[in-house]
């Protein structure tokens, strides 16, 4: 444990932590006893504001972490996250503006409010919400996993055997963000988002500069990565033939093309149907916001594109880990000054903090709206509602805490990949709903069950040469030997299911629920009739 680095990033720590507590008063509203304030941060989030929470909110920790372990560990199709962060953009450009307005039309809150509103089922939104928890909860899990992992590399974790103990430092962060979510909601990581951000942008692109300069430039490195990995397939190459281990590589094979090809896309359809990815959109003042944001964002892209370079990097300048996922923060403590080691420690761990709460939020408003008020408390006040939101979350937040620590990361990693699975499976109900009222509500619903069911029981099925279960998010496509992504074919399935359902059920006349919606709603703006104009700190929503 280096006390400089330590000091560095307990100074910055402290300073977000302020930072959150003090959100409460930031765009201050008459009272935060409400989901559009707590839950949304009063809806009025600004180009500049939304680019900082949606970027902070996307781009996690683990993202951070795992991006660059995927490379330093020699997977073929670890870049995919670089294009999939490329395509995801011109898709929501489309449809989430109209998801804003009708949203904002009618008091939305969630993703499966506007289900429920869109075609008058309660059973379809408890769908989409329970999907958007239980994808969720392993995502919060993980951004853990990437704040222990840097614990561990800076020596704040102790050899204790009592978990508690082992990981105290981890445990005091998440009781800090728990209490300042809890106090300022979605202002809290919107503010911490501005630090967390910058420091990100510095330590990349002083890394992606000084460090190569000082371990010989670029050519040195892809050749040594390219060495390394071509002695390894050299070497294990009868426990490759055998499929006792994969081999490594930089550009993915012909055989690996649709792999990463539906990776990409996949990923690309499913990230924004996450409940924390469309809290950050909804939070937005105006349809404008969302679709300049969908313009900006990807210069997040290039910065991702730097971040998983830094694996190759860690090759060649010598890093040696057993757990790919210490590669960069090893890096980092090897390679700078441990003042810099400081600032490069805090913005990983700040880069969690982030998501984390978003996340928790998110899944607090899916329990709030389309559980309790849907099916428990009906005649829930506005107040009770921010309440209940408001003990969800620190439920969620101490429950992944607890995942994560007393249980395996394996199986929060496992879990990570079924949520990408799982997610994809509401986007017929969400985006289709967006556009055509022709599908039939308990088609959706079925297509939505046996896509779950199905794609569930694809990535249980799926072994590696360390897992005999879920040990990947590829499979073979049905009748062939091509490797493709588990959610893209579950969704697949979704959408014959969702299709033919609806025509037999159109067919037998079978009554469909009552649709909330207009068609002009899904175009007006902020200042247009019924949806407020943008929100002032002493005019909350209401």
């Amino acid at each position: 444990m280096n006390a400089v680095a330590v000091t560095v990033f307990a100074f910055l720590f402290l300073l977000v932590t302020v930072m959150g507590f003090a959100a409460a008063r930031w765009r201050r509203a008459e009272a935060l006893d409400n989901l559009d304030e707590w839950g949304l941060g009063g809806r009025g989030f600004g180009t500049f504001i939304a680019w900082f929470l949606i970027g902070g909110d996307i781009y996690t920790a683990y993202t951070f972490i795992a991006v660059p372990a995927t490379l330093y560990a020699g997977s073929v199709v670890g870049f995919f996250a670089v294009p999939y962060t490329i395509v995801v953009y011109p898709i929501i450009f489309a449809f989430l503006p109209r998801l804003w307005s009708v949203s904002h039309r009618h008091g939305f809150v969630t993703p499966a409010d506007f289900v429920q509103g869109r075609y008058g089922s309660k059973g379809l939104g408890l769908a989409v919400a329970v999907t958007g928890i239980v994808a969720t909860m392993p995502y919060i899990a993980l951004q853990l996993v990437g704040m222990q992992v840097v614990l561990q590399v800076m020596g704040l974790q102790s050899s204790s055997d009592n978990w508690f103990v082992k990981d105290l430092p981890l445990f005091i962060a998440f009781v800090i963000l728990a209490a300042y979510t809890y106090s300022s909601g979605l202002r809290a990581p919107a503010l911490i988002a501005f630090v967390k951000d910058t420091l990100i942008y510095i330590v990349i692109i002083v890394a992606v500069i000084y460090i190569p300069h000082h371990i010989g430039g670029w050519a040195h490195i892809f050749d040594t990565a390219k060495s390394s990995f071509s002695d390894f397939n050299t070497t294990n190459a009868d426990a490759i033939a055998a499929g006792k281990a994969q081999g490594k590589g930089i550009i993915p094979p012909p055989a690996a093309h649709w792999a990463y090809a539906s990776l990409a896309l996949g990923s690309a359809l499913a990230l924004f149907m996450y409940p924390h990815s469309v809290t950050g959109v909804l939070s937005t003042r105006s349809r404008n916001v969302i679709r300049r944001n969908a313009s900006l964002l990807p210069a997040y892209s290039f910065l991702l594109g730097l971040l998983a370079l830094l694996g190759f990097v860690a090759i060649a300048a010598g890093v040696k880990v057993t757990n790919p996922q210490q590669a960069v923060p090893q890096l980092f403590e090897n390679e700078f000054s441990p003042w810099f080691a400081g600032v490069a420690y805090a913005a990983i761990v700040i880069g969690a903090l982030v998501p984390a709460a978003i996340m928790s939020i998110a899944a607090a408003n899916l329990w709030t709206r389309n559980i309790y008020k849907a099916f428990i408390k009906p005649d829930a006040t506005p107040a009770q509602e921010a309440q209940q939101s408001k003990l969800i979350s620190l439920v969620v937040k101490f429950g992944a805490l607890i995942f994560v620590l007393a249980l395996s990361k394996d199986f929060a990693i496992n879990l990570q990949l079924l949520g990408g699975v799982w997610i994809l499976q509401t986007l017929p109900a969400i985006v289709g709903g967006l556009y055509t009222r022709w599908f039939h509500r308990w088609a959706l619903l079925a297509g939505w069950a046996a896509a779950m069911i199905w794609g569930t029981w694809l990535a249980y099925d799926v072994a590696s040469p360390t897992q005999a279960h879920f040990g990947g998010p590829l499979t073979n496509f049905p009748g062939t030997q091509t490797k493709v992504y588990i959610a893209l074919i579950a969704f697949g399935l979704n959408l014959i299911v969702a299709v033919v359902g609806t025509l037999v059920l159109r067919a037998l006349k079978v009554a469909d629920g009552v649709d909330v919606t207009r068609l002009e709603d899904y175009s007006v703006d902020a200042g247009d009739t019924g949806v407020e104009a943008e929100l002032t700190p002493e005019t909350p929503l209401h």
